[in-house]
């Protein structure tokens, strides 16, 4: 007997759930450049695709997703970034950057920078990310490292900021999209007080006339061809507009 919905519910595909996944194909490893800290790491056989696609391995037609559903998101959670590397490694380096503060890890991805300022006595840490995926991945990344992070899963970047004292913002200027939307919010964060610090291997698409350079450690960077040589990357003091004052 066949249930409600025909053979086409049956043999539509699932997505899996993402924290079972990320534990049963990923791999703790130690972070390269900040071995301290431990995260899920993908490998060649890991499959990640089929967190974000499904169908991958299967043969169903690609038109089997309904027209409007979501484009499936890249797994960029899965990988250390350099921008976020660059603020852990100066968390875990300068831990009074973070002691007995509450911190806001802005595009949190794995939870890499969250983790550092918890490790370094932070007060509270807030995970800001918008992909479920990712959302899985830093609760277990947490737990994997024994500490605690609150997870934000929506775009919080048309609200008013909450309640931290510090916003750390790694790799949010990857496109320029996104950087015209993340600069308000950050903006914003300065008019109420909140000390933002941002961590990017200079991409283009970033602020650098707002920008004081604090750091900078040559670590690899998520793209970067197998051997390539690390580039130095900074941690950044974002700096309010003075130009019409």
């Amino acid at each position: 007997m066949i249930a409600a919905g025909g053979a086409d519910a049956v043999n539509a595909p699932c997505r899996p759930d993402p924290a079972e996944f990320i534990r049963t194909n990923m791999r703790l490893a130690p972070v390269p450049s900040v071995p301290e800290i431990r995260l899920y790491t993908p490998h060649p056989a890991s499959g990640l695709r089929r967190l974000t696609d499904p169908l991958q391995g299967s043969d169903a037609d690609d038109d089997t997703f309904e027209a409007d559903e979501p484009e499936p998101q890249p797994p960029y959670w899965a990988y250390v970034w350099a921008g976020g590397a660059v603020l852990a490694r100066q968390i875990m380096d300068h831990p009074q950057t973070v002691a007995g503060r509450r911190v806001l890890d802005l595009g949190a991805g794995s939870g890499l920078v969250g983790i550092a300022a918890a490790k370094a006595g932070a007060r509270e840490v807030i995970a800001a990310e918008i992909d479920r995926n990712g959302v899985a991945a830093i609760g277990l990344n947490a737990a994997a490292n024994d500490i605690e992070i609150t997870i934000v899963d929506k775009d919080i970047t048309t609200a008013p900021p909450p309640p931290v004292d510090l916003v750390l913002a790694g790799d949010v200027f990857y496109g320029r999209e996104v950087a015209l939307r993340f600069i308000p919010f950050l903006d914003r964060c300065l008019a109420a007080g909140i000390e933002v610090l941002v961590g990017d291997p200079r991409r283009n698409d970033l602020p650098l006339s707002r920008l004081r350079l604090l750091a900078e450690y040559k670590v690899p960077d998520f793209g970067d061809a197998k051997g390539a040589a690390s580039k130095p990357s900074g941690v950044f003091s974002f700096e309010a507009d003075n130009r019409w004052r």
